[in-house]
């Protein structure tokens, strides 16, 4: 308690978790996340243990008109608190209960992926995670979840039976499809603008195995590899989810000697069907010639993390997104001549392969938008080895060239620095962006929860 200024012992009285304010030890690590070129630095954090702190926190922020973000694994970080509000640090919140009866799983706010997928095993399920298993859960649900699975099975927010969430009056509540049908859909595609998440209960799906893994074609082979993948995507079941990326590997100790320096296509395959079937699907692409490495094969859904290899550790990068409703040669013509080996910036390239369930309506509506989308287009830059300013006008130049096949954002994959009202605006429909502000109005007229890809209040609006 004497560590914290006057202004914040109710807020520590108020909390079972820690309290941490500038200059105070242990601030700078619990304000840091994996995403390192942009960090919130607010007034106060809280380290909530449970739904009761981040309640009180809420409540706390709410009297005194005080704005409030939230963070888990920092992966999803969009717009930064600076020198204001307060900061609810979920990742005391690790909680993880299944219910192998009925499938389902209930994840508290601060579990990463990687722990579900392996307490799900045990049971003979698993999640519909995405390609890096340590991502934080919620977050990436509330966003949509596009999952390695997910042509198959859709987005992972399709498969939210129930959400409890802290609203701005600092009341937590369980919302479920017949409970508040208006709040239930916004917050599955609205993220965080309406309240923070303590937990929520969705569904796992009956599966122990897939056929997978990548194929790594060398720099003489890239064209070849994007345009081959690209016909290939048009004939695939929805039984197979896959994407390909374009990088230049840095010559570094932990990157494997056959990538090591190279600029590489990485195609990238999940396939619930038998092993023989996914490899007559597969040898389309081993036919485009050599590969560096070649790991697609059987393997237990436990060690799915492995397909996509993300890297794991804290970095600093900047990127985003668009949804193309296709993907021919003018797009892959585009991807290589602004954004390849010889683009201003270096740029991480993926392509990820959607359609199927991903296009389908649920049986429960909610705010994901943009299902025509039948390919996203993610373009990241290390940050360190290249400035923003260097690398926003090349993606730009390359999202341009792509214009006349997008039809949307995808909420995730817009990455921090490019949290701004245009950005919202591509996510969402005119008509669902209309009623998102009209729910956001009843549940935070005030926009206590504006450090996002922000909702405005219907209320607000001039």
């Amino acid at each position: 308690m004497s560590d914290v200024p006057a202004e914040f012992e109710e807020l520590a009285e108020r909390v079972q978790g820690p309290v941490f304010t500038p200059g105070s030890s242990g601030y700078d690590d619990e304000r840091s996340g994996f995403q390192t070129a942009f960090r919130h630095r607010p007034a106060v954090i809280v380290g909530a243990t449970g739904p009761d702190d981040v309640s009180a926190a809420v409540t706390f922020a709410a009297a005194r008109g005080l704005p409030v973000a939230v963070q888990a694994t920092g992966h999803g970080l969009s717009a930064a608190a600076q020198g204001e509000g307060v900061l609810i640090s979920t990742a005391r919140m690790t909680d993880v209960r299944i219910d192998p009866l009925n499938r389902t799983v209930r994840i508290a706010a601060g579990v990463r992926w990687e722990q579900v997928i392996k307490e799900a095993a045990t049971h003979g399920l698993a999640p519909l995670n995405g390609s890096a298993p340590h991502v934080g859960a919620v977050a990436y649900t509330l966003g949509g979840g596009v999952g390695v699975l997910g042509r198959q099975f859709g987005y992972t927010a399709d498969h939210v039976r129930s959400i409890d969430v802290v609203t701005a009056d600092g009341a937590l509540r369980q919302v479920t499809a017949d409970s508040d049908p208006d709040l239930f859909w916004a917050l599955r595609g609205g993220r965080d603008n309406f309240g923070i998440v303590t937990s929520l209960e969705v569904a796992l799906v009956p599966l122990t195995r897939i056929y997978g893994g990548g194929l790594y074609f060398d720099a003489d082979l890239v064209p070849e590899a994007l345009a081959t993948y690209l016909r290939w995507t048009t004939t695939v079941p929805e039984e197979l989810t896959s994407s390909i990326s374009l990088m230049r590997y840095p010559d570094l100790p932990p990157i494997p000697a056959p990538l090591k320096g190279r600029y590489t296509a990485h195609i990238r395959v999940a396939y619930t069907g038998d092993a023989d079937s996914g490899k007559q699907l597969v040898e389309p692409l081993r036919a485009i010639g050599p590969r560096l490495i070649d790991s697609i094969d059987e393997m237990p859904y436990t060690a799915s993390g492995s397909i996509y290899n993300d890297p794991a550790f804290p970095h600093a990068y900047y990127g985003n997104n668009v949804m193309l409703g296709e993907a021919g040669p003018p797009v892959a013509e585009a991807v290589l001549d602004l954004a390849g080996p010889t683009a201003k910036a270096p740029c991480i390239v993926d392509l990820r392969h959607l359609g199927g369930a991903f296009s389908r309506p649920p049986a429960v509506p909610s705010a994901i938008g943009s299902r025509e989308g039948e390919y996203i287009l993610r373009v990241l830059t290390p940050l360190a080895i290249c400035d923003v300013d260097t690398a926003r006008p090349v993606h730009e130049r390359l999202y341009e060239a792509v214009r006349p096949w997008t039809v949307g954002r995808n909420l995730n994959f817009i990455y921090a620095d490019e949290a701004t009202p245009d950005q919202t605006g591509l996510v969402y429909s005119p008509e669902d962006l209309r009623r998102l502000a009209g729910i956001k109005a009843v549940h935070d007229p005030a926009n206590l929860f504006r450090f996002n890809h922000n909702i405005v209040p219907a209320a607000a609006k001039v």
